[in-house]
């Protein structure tokens, strides 16, 4: 009986430290995964994919404590030239039909200054896997005026190379830059 007591109790007080996490949900057509890679060495092209969703799971309203989950639907890449779309959705690039996802998982999250972090976590593309650091910003939250309900704002910066996920291999630097910057911005809206 001493023991339930005392295990009870150990539950208790645990259990008044420990914050549940709230789910929060990008809101589509306020969030936007892009791209730019640079096409001859001489000018940018820029593209998104339009079809994504993300989930952000915070205790703290500061989102100090923030794990993030993505997947994008490789089909649903736009550069606003469906010629070009078209043959990036082919073997060459991302071939959809084998990989028809983008996915990303965050597991490490260090703050740098106020806002900002730098994320870390497993982006897998083509069927690679690496981690990544990225810079991610919190730009803040409010009660969306429309639909009342709080809504947080992130924007994500950072570098990646396609070779590292054998993206494109038979188009070299020099027609298609090995880096690509991307650049995500979202709003989430709290569950």
């Amino acid at each position: 009986m001493k023991k339930i007591a005392i295990i009870s109790s150990a539950l208790i007080v645990l259990t008044a430290f420990t914050t549940p996490s709230v789910s929060w949900q990008n809101d589509d057509p306020h969030t936007q995964l892009g791209f730019t890679v640079t096409h001859l060495g001489i000018s940018d092209i820029s593209g998104a994919f339009r079809d994504i969703d993300v989930t952000v799971k915070s205790a703290k309203p500061d989102f100090s404590d923030a794990s993030f989950e993505l997947v994008a639907q490789t089909a649903s890449i736009d550069t606003r030239v469906e010629a070009r779309d078209k043959h990036l959705r082919s073997a060459d690039f991302f071939n959809v039909e084998k990989y028809p996802t983008i996915t990303f998982s965050s597991n490490s999250l260090k703050k740098v200054s106020k806002n900002n972090y730098k994320v870390s976590g497993n982006l897998t593309m083509s069927g690679v896997t690496k981690r990544v650091t990225m810079d991610l910003r919190y730009k803040g939250q409010v009660e969306n005026p429309m639909s009342k309900k709080q809504t947080a704002g992130f924007q994500l910066t950072g570098v990646i190379k396609r070779s590292d996920f054998n993206i494109g291999a038979g188009f070299p630097a020099a027609m298609i830059s090995d880096e690509v910057r991307i650049n995500a911005n979202g709003e989430f809206v709290r569950q």
